[in-house]
């Protein structure tokens, strides 16, 4: 069955004396056989299920979550499923797959799963990669069918032969070599079931939004426990361990690599090796989220000083950034197109950056489509789409993200950044390796929008406020 699933022979049985065989299979108190509650979350997961199937009738969709994934020899990353099968179950077992087989004029949906074998065959306590001594139970197949409230549940085993019943099928790939090789390519036909599970996910559901806000919630407390930290802190590298250890504690994980950049570290975007010292006088820009235990995620930025208090070159480009995200906020309306907040924001900067020397005006000049001098200093557009995944809903089409409007349930990440780099001469020396990045999540609402991040202050004096009583007790 292993092979089925990655492509790989199953781990080898140890040797074993069968006295200790046969000592290891007995003794073993009966397991209960009443089958699990439902999935708090059931009736959402099946409304997905059936707004997906009324845009394919007839044919069969195949979501499977993929597998774990080698970090270093015989040691594997921790298990993260595909969002767009847990988007559609609730369930975040390895190895599975999600079939929705055309019924009448719907689809039913079955769930192909490991089974159980519980202590009925030597593998629970032979196989390092599987049995359950080595990595804990398996959900089994009964189970699956109540717990995640599908029509029907089957062994793994069963999945080739199921699948050579239909005769057009769409297959979301890439997550499982081993499934994606049981079935011909269609890869036009492929790719519109990746877009059509992306734009079903631009819209967040009730659901989605309260595990939103817990996800923000707990980033809320976990950059206030960098803060305290801050006081005593010497390097990058313990705010990474502090905000990871309640990523870890609230939720699932982090919901992406943490940025925690010191210094001029800050205007390296996607700083990663968090391996630089924190010095008071300097700011740190820290980039992270918390990924809930139904992994969705939050994805929020400040940037702080290390000591407490912003000298005047550091709060003349903290408001400025901040002034530019009120602007872009402002824009996140239904209706607006994706862009629009962007293109606030960057006109704020622009004239801020005129107003400060670095450029030379006219705004009009600036930000001409064959100009866009300011971005040297901004580099990066405002906004994202937030979810499941960090950056969500990456396979919908442009049309209907990027140049598309804004509408009800949408939740995007509102971040606009200045960022000085350290060597940059035509900027006066007094800003250069100044890295700010503000970022909140909002969703559209039928009115506007609203901030699922303004409990984290944001405006420089705020923050100088907020850190004072962290510092304190820190």
């Amino acid at each position: 069955m292993t092979q089925l699933l990655d492509g790989k022979p199953p781990a080898p049985t140890t040797d074993v004396p069968d006295a200790f065989r046969r000592f290891m299979r007995g003794g073993w108190k009966e397991r209960a056989r009443t089958l699990p509650a439902a999935v708090p979350s059931a009736k959402a997961h099946a409304a997905r299920r059936r707004a997906l199937s009324r845009q394919f009738p007839g044919e069969a969709l195949v979501i499977p979550t993929g597998h774990e994934k080698v970090r270093a020899n015989d040691t594997h990353f921790r298990f993260r499923p595909g969002s767009d099968f847990v988007y559609l179950t609730g369930c975040h077992e390895p190895d599975c797959v999600l079939v929705l087989v055309p019924r009448g004029q719907g689809h039913e949906a079955h769930l192909f799963v490991e089974p159980n074998p519980g202590r009925s065959d030597d593998t629970f306590f032979t196989d390092r990669q599987k049995g359950e001594l080595w990595v804990g139970p398996r959900l089994g197949v009964e189970q699956s069918r109540a717990r995640f409230a599908v029509d029907q549940a089957h062994p793994l085993s069963a999945l080739p032969a199921a699948l050579a019943r239909h005769r057009r099928v769409r297959v979301l790939r890439g997550l499982s070599a081993a499934t994606d090789a049981l079935l011909a390519p269609r890869p036009d036909a492929d790719k519109d079931l990746a877009s059509a599970l992306s734009e079903l996910r631009l819209i967040k559901d009730a659901a989605e939004l309260r595990e939103l806000q817990k996800a923000i919630d707990s980033t809320r407390r976990g950059f206030e426990d960098v803060i305290r930290v801050l006081a005593r802190g010497t390097s990058e590298r313990e705010v990474e361990g502090h905000f990871a250890l309640r990523a870890r504690v609230e939720g699932n994980d982090v919901g992406y690599g943490i940025i925690a950049a010191a210094g001029a570290h800050a205007c390296t975007l996607h700083w990663s090796r968090n391996d630089g010292p924190l010095r008071r006088g300097e700011l740190l820009l820290l980039d992270a989220g918390v990924e809930g235990k139904a992994l969705y995620t939050a994805d929020i930025t400040r940037t702080v000083p290390v000591s407490g208090r912003h000298t005047r070159a550091q709060r003349t480009v903290a408001l400025l950034v901040w002034q530019a995200q009120q602007a872009a906020l402002a824009q996140v309306k239904p209706g607006n197109d994706f862009m629009a907040p962007n293109r606030a924001a960057q006109a704020v900067l622009a004239q801020g950056l005129i107003d400060l020397g670095v450029l030379e005006g006219p705004l009009s000049e600036v930000l001409r489509d064959d100009r866009t001098l300011q971005k040297r200093y901004t580099l990066h557009n405002v906004s994202h789409m937030l979810g499941l995944d960090v950056h969500d809903c990456a396979q919908a089409r442009q049309e209907v993200y990027r140049h598309g409007p804004l509408r009800p349930g949408m939740v995007l990440t509102v971040e606009p950044g200045l960022y000085f780099q350290p060597d940059d001469l035509t900027v006066p020396a007094a800003l250069r390796g100044i890295g700010v990045r503000t970022e909140d999540d909002v969703v559209v609402t039928t009115r506007g929008h609203r901030n699922l991040s303004r409990a984290i202050p944001s405006h420089p004096d705020a923050i100088e406020a907020w850190m004072r009583p962290l510092l304190a007790r820190g």
